[in-house]
């Protein structure tokens, strides 16, 4: 499997000096779902906007499929590659109704008028919003303007999305709306995800997480493996997810012993279950 994304000894720095990324070296094949965690100030967001090219290396390189973000000769490509959704949909959002956003690109772009149209159909299904096509985006939820926004950038048919913290801004409904097309994505067309996000909830659903901590790497691995490591988590002002939260205090408070590899409530319950029935 092909890497996608790659940075190689990647730094970033303001004009103040103030280091955001330190020498991040990581790759990031085509076709898994990354989640990158940290705390604020982490350089999650700073990564994330790395790898579309808004901004460029201080320090190091990255490249989008063997393109150099440098090389501005590539910028069309790069971003073709690899779309970019933001945490707030309003800010996305530039037509007043649904097909027109979706299709504002490929205009820009000068995709011929019946392959926009066959685009913009194919993406609105993609994020099950279809019948919305000639809706008031004004109008929508915030879950609703989010999905919509997706279909934009997947209108452009790239081979890669980024999310930026894209459910920060929803309410619960809204939140699983957003992951259940995430998902669909990755899992049914393939697509590469990066989610950037501070719900445990949301990056237990990835193939693969990054933790980041004041712009260094400090955990890489499979869900289970680095929610399991509660206590670094909280030292770094993250949380646990509360599955595992619960089965470790249980270990801390009765010495339980308890396996801490619960990713959901059912594997919760379970070895729950287990325990009380092994106690009674």
């Amino acid at each position: 499997m092909s890497d996608i994304l790659q940075a190689r000894d990647l730094s970033f720095h303001y004009t103040d000096g103030a280091d955001v990324l330190r020498g991040i070296t990581r790759s990031i094949p085509e076709g898994q779902f990354c989640a990158v965690l940290g705390h604020n100030g982490s350089g999650k967001s700073t990564l994330a906007k790395h790898f579309n090219a808004i901004l460029l290396p201080s320090g190091g390189t990255v490249y989008v499929d063997g393109m150099d973000t440098r090389d501005e000769e590539k910028l069309l490509d790069i971003r073709s590659t690899a779309g970019m959704v933001f945490q707030n949909p309003d800010n996305q959002l530039v037509a007043s109704i649904v097909e027109d956003d979706v299709a504002f690109a490929l205009e820009n772009m000068g995709v011929p008028p019946r392959e926009i149209r066959r685009r913009v159909d194919e993406a609105l299904r993609a994020v099950g919003m279809a019948r919305y096509a000639r809706h008031s985006a004004a109008k929508l939820s915030g879950g609703q303007k989010q999905r919509v926004a997706i279909a934009g950038v997947i209108a452009m048919q790239p081979r890669c999305i980024i999310l930026d913290e894209p459910t920060a801004m929803l309410d619960p409904q809204g939140r699983r709306e957003v992951m259940h097309v995430i998902r669909t994505l990755n899992r049914e067309r393939g697509i590469t995800v990066v989610l950037i996000t501070h719900h445990m909830d949301e990056a237990v659903q990835a193939d693969r997480c990054i933790v980041l901590s004041h712009g260094q790497v400090l955990l890489d691995g499979a869900p289970r493996e680095i929610f399991t490591q509660a206590d670094i988590l909280r030292d770094n002002g993250l949380a646990p997810p509360q599955t595992i939260e619960i089965l470790h205090l249980l270990n801390e408070r009765e010495h339980a012993g308890l396996e801490l590899g619960a990713l959901t409530v059912q594997e919760c319950a379970d070895i729950l279950s287990g325990y009380l029935e092994g106690t009674a």
